[in-house]
């Protein structure tokens, strides 16, 4: 290992916020020194992070809600690392960052680990680096991780195998939204929160959101739908016993386990797919020819696979 990649990484054990920044970049940036740095990343403190997703509809109040969300976790001693999830330009890959800016009331606390990252094309919504910059900050000393989302509404799925519990946050007023999704609320989220619940219509929504999730909710006894007025504080603390209950069972069934099982081969698929791209775009672009696109494909596969290649 490198001494420039060992001095970072006793920077990100001493809780840097340069070098946690430094970290994360070399692994989006995919530098030589990026697999030195996950490799010898802290596996108990991985072990023992808690990765909350909030994903839902734009104009919910996620980023308000995450705001409040740390205030409350900062008031129990817990450090917390935010990734913000932002969308980019297809053409330069640039995010506009707009989460980072909301959030800058916690920009001054050391112990909360803010990071904006784009999506880079990724229609999941999530970037494909997203997973070791969560294990980046667990070995940093972060004890809960909140992965907030886009808010592009269905296509960010990715959200659910990264996180050990998915929140979906919605808000009256937003019902054709709400109505398009309700098909995968049950697939895609642990806990339900309706925020700004002093509009008209949050009861209403409430109820019918408990009557989607009644069978989760009977199975296991924790509460699955919430309302909060995040712009007030109202409500958090509720979400937070929810949410410390639900913890509890998923990791003392498994299915914590079970899930990080199945995040980590998406993850390496991902990357295999990261990994492999630049090469057949460079191959594309030697040899431009006008095939039928899935025979081409089957060709450029087949040619890589038989000649040697670097790694």
């Amino acid at each position: 290992m490198a001494p420039t990649c060992s001095k970072l990484l006793a920077g990100v054990r001493r809780q840097d916020p340069r070098a946690i920044g430094r970290a994360i970049s070399a692994v989006e940036n995919n530098s030589e020194s990026a697999a030195d740095i996950l490799s010898a990343l802290d596996q108990e403190a991985i072990d023992g992070v808690l990765v909350l997703g909030i994903t839902g509809p734009p104009g919910a109040g996620k980023s308000t809600l995450t705001s409040s969300m740390i205030r409350a976790l900062r008031k129990e001693k817990n450090r917390v690392g935010i990734i913000a999830i932002d969308p980019s330009s297809p053409i330069s890959g640039g995010a506009i960052l707009g989460d980072r800016i909301r959030m800058m009331e916690h920009a001054l606390d050391p112990d909360v680990v803010l990071r904006s990252m784009a999506t880079r094309g990724r229609l999941g919504g999530l970037c494909a680096s997203a997973g070791a910059a969560v294990r980046i900050m667990a070995a940093a000393g972060c004890q809960i991780i909140i992965i907030e989302t886009v808010g592009v509404g269905q296509s960010e799925m990715d959200i659910v195998r990264l996180a050990d519990i998915t929140l979906m946050v919605l808000a009256p007023g937003f019902g054709d939204d709400i109505q398009a999704m309700k098909a995968g609320l049950l697939e895609v989220a642990d806990l339900l929160i309706i925020n700004k619940s002093d509009l008209p219509g949050a009861e209403a929504l409430c109820m019918e959101m408990e009557q989607i999730f009644r069978d989760k909710q009977e199975k296991d006894g924790i509460l699955r739908v919430v309302q909060t007025i995040a712009a007030q504080h109202q409500g958090i603390d509720q979400l937070l016993a929810t949410l410390n209950a639900l913890a509890f069972h998923l990791k003392s069934t498994g299915i914590q386990e079970e899930r990080r099982h199945k995040a980590l081969n998406a993850e390496t698929l991902d990357w295999i797919f990261e990994i492999l791209r630049p090469h057949f775009i460079k191959a594309m672009n030697t040899k431009p020819e006008r095939k039928e696109p899935r025979i081409r494909a089957q060709e450029l596969i087949h040619e890589f696979t038989t000649t040697e290649h670097p790694e």
